[in-house]
């Protein structure tokens, strides 16, 4: 494996990469088109040379699919398991159809019955990272997470962790069993975790923090130039962010980038993932193709002088970005 840098994620002894792979793409979610049409073999492929360049820590989640996406990680990790760091989720309800119900379940029954299916999945006795996907608004985070330190205890899980939760949401979790790490949307274009408090709480009490979409669902690419873009099931065709005035509003954000990508002799990509690091985070960018995965490693070599940075904060304050990140029935879901 590669000398890629590692970190310390959170303060309980987890140790990852400092950068690692989204595989949420490489799997349709409930019949819709995650960032393009993916193809198996390529993601299994863009897994295997994750691993050889060092980047060993894989996000998916029983959402993705549902199901079809750890179904898939199971395929590109069989018999080299113990070299990988898979972490999962929980928390959108599967029925035992294998549909969604699209509730969310955080009821300790449904973390018992959720944990079990994705082992089998995954074909894994242990889980290293489990997250709770959403905060169920019906069942009080104590609850969910007293469950989740059982799934510890037992040996299923080694770390636990909460995805898009308030500080406030963070602390009474925290004081229940010590959070690892808490994942959020964070990148040049979503930095909400900066006003709201999380940052500071995570800080405060020791947890890592994991970003994902560091590349803005694929705007800070640069690749993006029309919303015609998005093949006709891609969901990005319904996230405000991407429709009409707004689109073209936060293109011109991605040019002022560009132009200092291109100062720096780097892509933009690694720019945005780069910004995420020099954040103190560990960005997860999603690719289900190899030439991406090995442009998005490079970022982690790459160092911001504090007049990059402050330059870059100027360009792209907290708060500009034009639209939600989320249409308004997905937004419902994140806890504020």
């Amino acid at each position: 494996m590669s000398s890629i840098k590692k970190v310390k994620l959170g303060n309980q002894g987890f140790e990852v990469p400092v950068e690692g792979l989204g595989c949420m793409g490489m799997t349709t979610i409930a019949g819709q088109d995650i960032y393009g049409l993916a193809d198996e073999k390529e993601s299994i492929a863009t897994i295997h040379r994750a691993l050889e360049l060092g980047v060993n820590f894989l996000d998916t989640a029983d959402l993705y699919g549902p199901l079809l996406n750890e179904r898939l990680v199971s395929k590109a990790i069989a018999g080299n398991r113990d070299k990988y760091l898979v972490a999962t989720k929980f928390g959108y309800e599967v029925g035992d159809d294998e549909q969604l119900t699209w509730r969310i379940n955080g009821r300790p029954d449904y973390v018992k019955k959720a944990i079990d299916r994705s082992l089998k999945n995954l074909k894994t006795d242990y889980i290293d990272l489990y997250y709770l996907h959403r905060v169920d608004p019906e069942t009080p985070i104590e609850d969910t997470v007293v469950a989740m330190a059982e799934l510890v205890q037992s040996g299923k899980v080694k770390y636990i962790g909460l995805s898009e939760v308030s500080a406030q949401t963070l602390r009474k979790a925290n004081l229940i069993h010590p959070i690892t790490a808490v994942q959020t949307e964070y990148s040049l274009f979503e930095r909400t975790v900066e006003i709201n408090g999380l940052f500071d709480a995570v800080n405060e009490l020791g947890v890592g923090f994991v970003s994902y979409s560091p590349l803005g669902r694929g705007f800070l690419t640069g690749d993006i130039k029309s919303p015609d873009d998005f093949t006709a099931n891609d969901f990005r065709r319904s996230i405000p962010r991407f429709q009409g005035d707004n689109f073209y509003k936060n293109l011109d954000l991605v040019k002022e980038i560009n132009i200092l990508a291109e100062a720096k002799n780097i892509t933009p990509s690694q720019l945005a993932i780069a910004w995420t690091l020099a954040k103190g985070t560990v960005p997860i960018p999603g690719t289900k193709r190899v030439k991406y995965l090995e442009d998005n490693i490079a970022a982690a070599d790459i160092v911001f002088t504090v007049d990059e940075l402050t330059h870059l904060d100027s360009i792209v304050p907290a708060g500009i970005t034009a639209g939600e990140r989320y249409d308004e029935t997905s937004m419902s879901g994140v806890n504020l």
